[in-house]
């Protein structure tokens, strides 16, 4: 962006941006959303632009913890904090936080940090007294005390604690007697966590709205230890007003257990992901008076043509539905759910392959409000895409492992589906740069695009991608035809590129470092792994500030030597994934040293494994049915 041009009146130099109100600005700020680099570039034109942006800046997620005191003093109206790339959170930066922040904060996310301890957390809490949303998810080190800590945050509305394996219902009942107006709760593998503790939530939260009990132990009476009916049923009996329950890898769901959960007359969302599900459950929750607008069954074993049938017809109004992974159903499900479910604007089916080709037809003539479809190893073919096509709000489409689909099915799409922004074809073996390229031409915002393993795909479907300049994610392992000539037309035109997967592209050297390293300056995450890429490409990288994630397995052409000066000079790190064999020839200082800095060191001693032929491949994958 250019310096504003001053004109001249009277002999006085006039900016004609000093005319615009700071709210005005503000609202031209809202809008510059697609690429995080053209905020900053705002703030550089001139000191004006970046006081304004400095106030107009309300999220904020620094790359290392020791930078906090300068951006806080930079940004004062943050109102929500994201220290997900900072492993190592201390006392001390809360501390600082708190005082920088005040009231301001909303919310703040630690589900990567540690280090911190409950004083640290009491002085958020104490300091911050706005603050409605608190992440601390992962924190296995966290006890009861740091719950006692969180109570304080007396406008908490949402609580995520997931992993948090040492909290009891003791720490539970802490937050539930002190946190009054929260309406979420993520309690995902605290295996602490009993009949007590949700009993409290239930009572005291009146306003609780949704909650997440997933991987907690057996809801089964016979081995109550934690959870059981009882917990349950003080649950419903106290929190009438939950609208979504997850109960996923929980108990068996039995008849007794969906009939328990009928009187939760405002239930709209329950997900179930890898339960027993009996026949009898799925029916008892087709006989719910409550018409439930997302159902989730993901994994759920005991999944049936008769017992989802029997749901989806009384459920009509289900907006997203999950069967992924019932090998059970067939073609019967799939048209009485296209019968019934004329609304659904997400269906995910994931490897339900006894459903057949015909099938797919019929969703492309029901479901035309569909925005997101999961068809992963399935059966679908050409024929089924061009109906499927009709979905013109299609937004997300994944055909992985799609064996029969080709060219002419995604030439169909590209006609019909121009607001899509995710497609995944990985494994896909029948496309061609012919059906990457009509991709391109008729899916101008796509953002993501995964074609791994797609054999036949050389550097023309680079080219005609970097067309697509919001693109953020390409997964092109495997594709052993591209070279760095198609990456740098992808580096060239897609400016916004964060995620890039170009392992096994044995053709991709030195030549496409370059230009990734001078245009992709929003490149978090890089995989070169049996790429052909030396100490001299991955160097280059180190220009990139924002990377964070790299993943160097089996380069020929990397050195210790070059390899540590690049680790070095790239500040931002957090997670490296490298050959065991370097754990030993890296200088022990300089591991210590960018551990300290926050990066993650990942060891790993695999051999490259020679590829399979598609066919044979996806048949080694497939599970032999019970």
């Amino acid at each position: 962006m250019k310096k504003p041009k001053q004109e001249c009146f009277g002999g006085f130099s006039f900016n004609p941006f000093d005319l615009l109100s700071e709210e005005i600005i503000f609202m031209i700020l809202d809008l510059l959303n697609h690429n995080p680099l053209d905020k900053k570039s705002f703030s550089l034109v001139c000191k004006s632009f970046y006081a304004i942006e400095s106030k107009h800046r309300r999220a904020l997620k620094p790359l290392r913890q020791e930078h906090l005191p300068a951006i806080l003093c930079r940004y004062p109206n943050i109102t929500h904090l994201d220290l997900t790339l900072c492993s190592r959170v201390t006392d001390t930066s809360l501390s600082i936080i708190s005082n920088a922040c005040a009231s301001g904060l909303r919310s703040i996310d630690f589900s990567r940090s540690r280090l911190f301890s409950t004083s640290g957390l009491l002085s958020l809490a104490l300091n911050c007294k706005n603050l409605t949303e608190i992440d601390l998810s992962n924190g296995t080190e966290l006890k009861d005390s740091a719950m006692a800590a969180v109570a304080e945050a007396k406008s908490l509305e949402k609580l995520w604690l997931a992993r948090c394996k040492s909290i009891t219902d003791m720490g539970v009942g802490c937050v539930a007697v002190g946190c009054r107006k929260l309406k979420f709760i993520c309690l995902k593998w605290c295996l602490g966590v009993g009949d007590f503790g949700v009993g409290l939530i239930a009572v005291k939260c009146k306003h609780i709205r949704y909650l997440d009990l997933s991987y907690l132990p057996s809801l089964d009476v016979s081995t109550c230890q934690n959870l059981s009916y009882d917990g349950l049923s003080s649950l419903i009996s106290g929190a009438e007003g939950l609208q979504q329950l997850t109960l996923a890898h929980g108990s068996p769901v039995t008849s007794s257990l969906a009939d328990c959960l009928k009187k939760l007359s405002l239930l709209q969302s329950i997900k179930l992901d890898g339960c027993l599900i009996t026949y009898d459950g799925l029916k008892t929750i087709g006989n719910w008076c409550v018409s439930l607008r997302d159902l989730s069954l993901s994994k759920c074993s005991g999944v049936t043509d008769e017992g989802l049938s029997s749901v989806v017809t009384k459920h009509k109004d289900l907006r997203k539905l999950d069967i992924t992974c019932c090998r059970k159903i067939t073609d019967v499900s799939i048209a009485q759910i296209t019968k019934s479910c004329k609304s659904l604007t997400s269906l995910r089916m994931e490897s339900c392959t006894l459903v057949s080709r015909d099938a797919f037809v019929l969703i492309g003539q029901q479901c035309h409000l569909l925005e997101e479809l999961d068809l992963t190893d399935n059966e679908i073919d050409d024929k089924g895409l061009k109906y499927i096509s009709r979905c013109s709000k299609l937004s997300n489409l994944k055909l992985g492992i799609c064996l029969n689909v080709t060219d002419e099915g995604l030439i169909h799409i590209s006609r019909g589906c121009s607001k899509l922004i995710e497609l995944d074809l990985y494994r896909s073996a029948e496309i061609t740069d012919c059906g990457i390229l009509a991709i391109a031409q008729g899916c101008l915002d796509l953002e993501m695009i995964n074609i791994a393993y797609c054999k036949d795909i050389t550097d023309f479907s680079l080219l005609s991608l970097s067309k697509c300049s919001r693109l953020k994610t390409l997964e092109s392992r495997g594709c052993s035809l591209i070279t760095s000539l198609g990456l740098t037309a992808i580096a060239v035109g897609c400016k916004e590129l964060t995620k890039l997967d170009i392992k096994k592209c044995q053709n991709i050297d030195d030549a496409g470092m370059l230009p990734l390293a001078h245009f992709s300056q929003n490149l978090k995450q890089i995989n070169l792994s049996h790429s052909s890429v030396t100490d001299i490409g991955l160097l280059s990288l180190a220009s990139i500030s924002c990377l964070q994630n790299v993943t160097i397995l089996h380069l020929k052409g990397l050195t210790t030597r070059g390899l540590a000066s690049a680790l070095l000079a790239c500040g931002g790190l957090t997670k490296v994934k490298l050959q065991a064999a370097f754990r030993w020839l890296l200088p022990h200082r300089l591991v210590e040293h960018l551990e300290a800095r926050g990066c993650i060191f990942q060891w790993r001693d695999k051999v490259l494994q020679v590829e399979l032929d598609p066919k044979c491949w996806k048949l080694q994958l497939e599970d032999p049915m019970p």
